[in-house]
């Protein structure tokens, strides 16, 4: 009994045993009963929990699967209204041109009709002046030509009659008024 008490109490070396790789005969049996125990504890105990978070786990993964299933249908489908609104986009803006297009020629064909009816109001006007400043300018060259004509004669006249001649047309024409 005193060698048990003496191995209890640790009088032996314990890191003396019979082989230095293998252990006891005892700690086969005590530590293969300790890891059955720790096993079946964690196998009553953890495993549902495991089952659970992988279980979780499992339906977190499918419902990401599921959201970007669906974002990713989303996504096609707004792709598509893009691509139908970029289309629409393409017909307006040909249709705005056009419209464009159409506007400017009517306000060019417009301007252009105005210009020619301001430009025949213009020649009708301009050959009224014209006609006007002929006859004004007739009117004057008559004037002067009158004017020099009557300067003229008055200097012939006086230059072809001397005093006798003068008296002579006086003269006679006292005695025609006379008569």
């Amino acid at each position: 009994m005193s060698s048990f008490i003496t191995t209890l109490l640790g009088a032996e070396d314990p890191s003396q045993s019979i082989s230095w790789i293998l252990p006891e005969q005892a700690e086969y049996v005590y530590g293969g009963l300790s890891s059955i125990i720790i096993f079946g504890l964690l196998w009553k105990f953890a495993g549902p929990q495991i089952k659970k978070a992988m279980a979780a786990r499992t339906e977190r993964i499918q419902k990401e699967l599921d959201s970007s299933a669906s974002a990713r249908q989303t996504a096609e489908e707004e792709a598509g209204r893009i691509r139908s609104a970029l289309g629409d986009i393409n017909a307006e803006r040909s249709r705005i041109l056009a419209e464009a297009d159409a506007q400017a020629a009517s306000l060019l064909s417009e301007g252009r009709a105005r210009i020619e009816v301001e430009m025949r109001d213009l020649q009708t006007k301009a050959e009224a002046d014209i006609a006007a400043a002929m006859s004004r300018s007739s009117d004057e060259l008559r004037a002067e030509i009158a004017r020099l004509s009557s300067i003229a004669a008055e200097r012939a006249v006086s230059s072809a009659l001397n005093d006798g001649t003068k008296q002579g047309l006086v003269e006679d024409f006292i005695s025609k008024v006379g008569a």
